[in-house]
């Protein structure tokens, strides 16, 4: 007997629920829930899911960065898939080595996603070749053990998002300064965008915590 998968969409756009609605459950035995950012929590406090979907052509990729950080910590087991993934825009803050078991870029065809999803579905990832190869190439050597302090400080809070003014307010410290702070943890873990720092800071936070 088939096994049903329950899997959460969750996206502001009714015309791509109902598109995949009409064809997922019937291809790939899912029982599709259909979420927005403001419920989904409380979504996933009441029912098993194994896979959630993000429609980042709807969602703003801070408000999902927060989402995949709260399936992180709450949802032990849930996967994530990112659907509508930006290429011109440094996005792999997203991406967590836990988590994210799928991506397609917005050019992506439904074929390409029917593929990639039936390959989720037998427990791979499917995540595009140079989105992988520009993951790997972030530096995670030990270069770690010579950040300040103060630059630690930092690097642990660009995981709640914040401007480096909103930093600046915390160390109570000039938004100049924070700047530098950045600019000189950037060159020392190996990263050259605020996004790959994120991306970095996810898997290595817990070394360089203070």
């Amino acid at each position: 007997m088939f096994k049903v998968e329950n899997w959460m969409i969750v996206s502001r756009s009714q015309l791509l629920i109902d598109l995949l609605e009409s064809r997922w459950p019937q291809e790939f035995l899912v029982r599709l829930t259909k979420a927005q950012p403001s419920n989904m929590s409380k979504l996933l406090s009441t029912q098993t899911n194994s896979i959630v979907v993000f429609d980042l052509a709807t969602i703003d990729l801070q408000q999902a960065y927060q989402l995949q950080r709260v399936i992180e910590r709450e949802y032990c087991g849930v996967r994530t898939v990112f659907l509508n993934f930006p290429k011109q825009v440094d996005a792999t803050f997203l991406i967590h080595p836990s988590t994210t078991t799928g991506v397609f870029y917005t050019n992506a065809n439904l074929a390409d996603v029917s593929s990639g999803l039936n390959e989720i579905l037998k427990g791979r990832s499917v995540i595009p070749q140079d989105l992988y190869q520009s993951l790997m190439s972030i530096n995670h050597d030990d270069d770690s053990e010579q950040l300040t302090i103060r630059e630690r400080e930092v690097l642990q809070t660009l995981l709640s998002g914040s401007t480096n003014l909103d930093i600046a307010n915390q160390l109570f410290v000039s938004e100049s300064t924070i700047k530098t702070h950045l600019y000189r943890a950037f060159r020392k873990i190996g990263v050259s965008s605020r996004g790959q720092a994120i991306a970095w800071a996810q898997t290595h936070m817990h070394e360089v915590r203070v």
